[in-house]
């Protein structure tokens, strides 16, 4: 597709609803002064989108950008089929689960298809923030213990619940540090942490778990979870080592904790070989909190979890969501799973993924600034530094090179403790003539960001 033409044409001059059209110097003043203060906006000089279609978005002119970092459209910006699953139940019902309903239950039914046996009971939420809530409930419920282990740098969603558990929140700014009930354990980054041997890191790895799991114990806290992404997101787009799960789960489980995968950014075949990525470590969570490609953008999670943790919570207290497991938003879901098997999105993952990862690792080749690839299926990281030897991280390069591919009519953005990792993750329909496009625009910027190393 090409990236300067649109497929009809350059939006008209009205918005839904009959709202006026705005420059984008006026929406940034209106936004400075009714909007929520905190907001940021993406990139040096905002794009004001207005459309949005595959793997692609579309500005207020009519450029396409190819979206290389939005994992939320799972199977593409407004899938036809999944728009249409959605207006065809609007237009019928939309109520809460206190009435029946067949696509309630045809969705627990489908999702807890796809996932180990002993995962069979689902709740559904309106996020993944609101999943990692409930699932917090949930661990308190079954095992009465307050202590929690997180991995460094990780965010596990906005609520204050999980600001509390998130590093990347609450080591960051305005944060207020590590509440007490909560242990920290090193990111297992096998490229810049303590321990850089592929053999032996995840028992290292591992063993940082158990320390933690240690220091909650000399302080009379006694473990209740282990809350761990089943790839690194915030952390830096970092593939867990081999063997760190099990030994991790084994530690908290030997404590009497139970242990949580938050596939919220991850799941649904975006790891290529595995639909959930916890699958590639061979371990089943007690706990599995989802979001955000649920439902392709709609606002949907979900907690899934085993018959025996769901009965602890059946303590009178009845657990009631007005809006999570509506029948539009379980249309649209269902609407996804479709599309995911219909359109073999978990294979184009795969597939794609490597031909993406192949063609990095050609470029490191002749870059001195790529450090590291990592990744697997769409879920991957480029990390960026100003001397190969040292591993020092360039976070002026990263910035340098998003902004040049976004002039480029691509999009990403950076993570990791450094803010100096490409992210790369869009939606599942990447095909490999896009990944082409943007290893050959990679390689033009590349060229113009030298390494200092």
């Amino acid at each position: 597709m090409s990236s300067d033409v649109t497929r009809s044409g350059p939006p008209s001059q009205s918005v839904p609803g009959g709202a006026p059209v705005r420059s984008i110097s006026e929406l940034l003043g209106l936004r400075a002064r009714h909007l929520n203060p905190t907001l940021s906006v993406s990139y040096r000089e905002p794009l004001k989108i207005v459309r949005g279609e595959g793997a692609y978005l579309f500005d207020a002119d009519g450029r396409a950008y190819l979206d290389m970092v939005n994992n939320v459209c799972h199977v593409g910006h407004c899938h036809p089929r999944v728009v249409a699953a959605g207006q065809r139940q609007m237009a019928q019902l939309n109520t809460n689960t206190r009435y029946l309903h067949d696509h309630l239950v045809e969705y627990a039914l489908r999702l807890t298809a796809t996932l180990p046996p002993a995962l069979s009971v689902v709740f559904l939420t309106n996020s993944g923030s609101e999943a990692n809530d409930l699932a917090l409930r949930l661990v308190q419920a079954h095992v009465r213990a307050r202590g929690t282990v997180v991995v460094d740098h990780a965010y596990h969603g906005n609520l204050s619940s999980l600001i509390d558990l998130s590093p990347y929140k609450f080591n960051g700014k305005g944060g207020a540090g590590k509440p007490a009930h909560v242990e920290v354990a090193a990111m297992p980054d096998i490229y810049r942490g303590a321990c850089r041997d592929a053999t032996d890191a995840g028992r290292h790895y591992a063993a940082a778990v158990a320390a933690a799991v240690s220091r909650l114990a000399e302080r009379a806290i006694p473990t209740g979870v282990f809350l761990c992404e089943s790839l690194l997101g915030c952390g830096g787009q970092i593939v867990l080592p081999d063997g760190y799960l099990p030994a991790a789960y084994a530690a908290v489980r030997a404590a009497g904790g139970l242990c949580l995968a938050d596939e919220v950014q991850v799941g649904f075949g975006r790891a290529g070989e595995h639909f959930w990525a916890f699958e590639r470590q061979g371990v089943v969570p007690d706990i599995l909190t989802l979001g955000k490609p649920i439902a392709n953008g709609h606002p949907m999670g979900a907690v899934v979890t085993t018959p025996e943790i769901a009965a602890s919570f059946v303590s009178g207290m009845e657990y009631f969501n007005t809006f999570g497991g509506n029948p539009v938003s379980c249309a649209i879901a269902l609407a996804v799973l479709d599309v995911i098997a219909d359109e073999q999105l978990q294979q184009q993952a795969a597939s794609v993924g490597a031909f993406l990862q192949s063609g990095l690792r050609s470029l490191q080749k002749d870059h001195a600034q790529i450090g590291d690839v990592r990744g697997c299926g769409l879920f991957l990281g480029v990390e960026i530094v100003r001397d190969r030897e040292a591993r020092t991280p360039d976070r002026a390069a990263a910035r340098a090179i998003v902004e040049s591919l976004k002039e480029r009519q691509i999009l990403l953005s950076t993570d990791g403790p450094d803010d100096n990792v490409l992210k790369i993750k869009p939606p599942l329909v990447f095909s490999r003539d896009n990944a082409a496009e943007f290893l050959d625009k990679l390689a033009e910027v590349l060229a113009q960001v030298p390494a200092e190393g």
